[in-house]
């Protein structure tokens, strides 16, 4: 088994969060034009600028080990990063907001499990600036995490009440034809 020196185990983790942050940056930027609430949208463009602000950061860190970017590694990070948005082909506008949050509240839990990956990785070498610098990314996606999270409940409810708007007018101006289990 070929062993790997520990410069080179954290530039690989370095490589991937960078890819992965890339990745999410342009995901967000394209969640923002999407779905059909402003909040949302806004949130999801000021966490764009706080992922590109950590891909430099990690960019920095990987320059200071000698290290470089994995085109590879962005190029299939893009990719796959685009699957979970294939499950919202057919869906109406209205829907789209609540769909694009709970994405990206997945994401935002993953990376805060890289981070901690990075960061026990980094002490585990001695590599304690990176740690650090693990640590404190990680403390930034838990609270884009909870940011998200915070908008999933209302954002939910509110496409739902706009996609039954007429159904429910209906049934309080008594109008019960076509409700399953109502007398016709």
């Amino acid at each position: 088994m070929a062993t790997t020196s520990s410069s080179e185990l954290i530039k690989r983790y370095l490589q991937d969060a960078i890819a992965s942050e890339k990745s999410f940056e342009s995901q967000l930027r394209e969640m923002a034009e999407e779905g059909d609430n402003p909040r949302v949208q806004e949130l999801f463009v000021s966490h764009a600028d706080e992922t590109k602000t950590q891909y430099n950061r990690l960019i920095s860190r990987l320059h200071v080990l000698g290290g470089s970017p994995s085109t590879a590694k962005s190029i299939l990070a893009h990719i796959f990063g685009s699957v979970p948005k294939a499950g919202q082909i057919g869906q109406r506008r209205e829907e789209k907001s609540t769909h694009n949050l709970i994405i990206a509240y997945a994401i935002e839990q993953s990376e805060v499990a890289s981070y901690e990956a990075l960061k026990v990785a980094a002490e585990a070498v001695g590599d304690i600036p990176t740690a650090n610098l693990a640590e404190e990314i990680q403390r930034e996606e838990q609270m884009a995490a909870q940011r998200i999270w915070n908008l999933i409940p209302a954002n939910a409810r509110l496409s739902a009440e706009r996609q039954t708007t007429g159904e429910r007018e209906s049934s309080r101006k008594g109008d019960v034809s076509g409700v399953a289990g109502s007398p016709v």
